[in-house]
């Protein structure tokens, strides 16, 4: 980049230097840290939108205004990046077999951002590279190649360190220090088991993200942690591939079927009132029964995402989303053999935009099939069948812009009429539309006005279960 910015022989660039100068370096006060932040992503990595915005949030680049929730802000200086052309946009298949928008910094722009960013702001740890003092920052990424140093890692202040994002090996990389930090990030290290205790003692963590990992237990300690807003949690199972990190990427790979294990929260978790977001918990066990006394607690709960439910738990279940109004996202795994356990759900689900049920047998939920969804834009179902009245359900659907079905019936009519029998207008905003079932012979009919929107369509036939 320097050889480029003072060769002569490059000095037709000029244009583009100045216009990137203006573009990185003099944007406005609340965008130019959001800029700098894009350094903590490696290269090539595919970024996800809300994962950006959650982080944003959590370090406190967005912050609530009198006109605007955080949420809001964030959302719309990602907007903003987007349109400078800072990132491209590729689609990706995500872990759940399924088309998924990320984006990625401009490499030409992120050595440019790389060559001005203020001194100790993003510090990368690769190879042998060693922490020094010169390097610490206000946010440390351990790459998979860096040579595990333990005692090097010992001796550091992280004093002022506020994020943490792990790739690769897992060497409880949690220091006394890290009094500060906000946001831990192991997604895709899945050489990870558990969490240590001192996890408790990171008292300004808002964001826990250990997705994708090996982690079948949340440490008790995490009950200590009462700014906490954000807990993922969850690994695909029985999947030809899981996502991976390397020296220079850690872009998701395909998991072929929506099978998700969670993990088990401990007692207390009442105490984190806080928090927004929570999945996935697996309340199979016996504790499972607390715990989902103690989500009554959580009442500012918008993202619940939760595995294990069975007839032996489906009561508390119901009961414990009853009394959460706030609720925008519902996803739900049912264990074997226990298809028909939410046949009795009937809590409205009014506010409900993303909603997801794996397990189901051959009918929905009445709740499901009811006006209630009028706000639903995200429905996944995992089921073995859906009925023609189900369909005409979906159909009628008013907001519903995504629809994955996940089936082992050999035939889907996206049709529906009246009862005199002519076609009636059906999935009108759906636009896309992805199925997968067990079937090698899956035959799909589609009315002629039905998904006049679509704009995807993905079929996958291959073999797969839920369970």
């Amino acid at each position: 980049m320097h050889h480029l910015e003072t060769d002569p022989e490059f000095n037709g660039l000029g244009g583009l230097f100045r216009q990137m100068h203006s573009i990185i370096l003099n944007p406005p006060d609340f965008l130019k840290p959001c800029i700098f932040y894009l350094l903590i992503f490696p290269r090539d990595l595919g970024i996800q939108r809300r994962r950006l915005v959650r982080r944003w949030i959590a370090e406190g680049y967005s912050k609530q205004s009198v006109e605007r929730h955080a949420e809001e802000n964030a959302a719309n200086f990602f907007s903003e990046l987007v349109e400078l052309n800072i990132f491209q946009q590729v689609q990706r298949l995500a872990s759940t077999n399924t088309i998924q928008v990320y984006y990625q910094v401009n490499s030409f722009i992120r050595e440019y951002i790389s060559r001005r960013v203020e001194e100790n702001l993003v510090y990368e740890l690769s190879g042998d590279c060693a922490i020094t003092t010169q390097g610490r920052g206000r946010h440390l990424i351990i790459l998979r190649c860096w040579h595990r140093d333990r005692v090097v890692f010992e001796r550091a202040d992280f004093s002022r360190l506020w994020s943490l994002t792990v790739f690769g090996k897992w060497e409880s990389f949690i220091s006394k220090s890290m009094k500060l930090l906000r946001f831990l990030s192991l997604r895709g290290c899945h050489e990870v088991h558990y969490l240590p205790s001192s996890l408790g003692d990171l008292k300004q963590l808002q964001t826990l993200d250990v997705r994708h990992t090996s982690i079948v237990a949340l440490p008790a300690s995490i009950t200590r942690l009462y700014k906490l807003q954000y807990i993922r949690v969850g690994a695909n199972l029985d999947s030809e591939s899981t996502p991976s990190a390397s020296s220079s990427s850690c872009l998701p790979e395909m998991c072929r079927r929506p099978h998700l294990a969670g993990a088990e929260a401990p007692r207390g978790i009442r105490k984190l009132t806080e928090l927004h977001t929570l999945g996935v918990i697996n309340v199979a066990a016996i504790e499972g029964i607390v715990i989902l006394e103690e989500l009554k607690k959580l009442t500012q709960l918008r993202k619940l995402g939760l595995s294990g439910i069975n007839l032996k738990n489906s009561s508390k279940f119901l009961s414990a989303i009853s009394d959460h109004a706030r609720l925008e996202s519902l996803s739900v795994w049912l264990d074997k053999g226990n298809e028909g356990c939410l046949d009795d759900i009937n809590q409205p689900l009014e506010n409900l935009r993303s909603l997801k049920l794996y397990g189901l047998g051959e009918e929905l939920p009445a709740a499901v099939s009811s006006k209630d969804l009028s706000k639903l834009t995200k429905l996944d179902l995992g089921m073995a069948a859906l009925a023609p009245s189900d369909m005409d359900h979906l159909a009628r659907l008013p907001k519903l812009r995504i629809l994955r079905l996940h089936v082992k019936q050999s035939s889907i009519q996206f049709c529906t009429e009246d009862s005199e029998g002519e076609e009636l207008l059906s999935y009108e905003k759906v636009k896309v539309l992805e199925i997968s079932g067990s079937s090698a012979g899956l035959h799909v009919t589609f009315g002629s006005k039905s998904m006049q929107s679509l704009e995807h369509l993905k079929l996958d036939c291959s073999s797969w279960s839920w369970y």
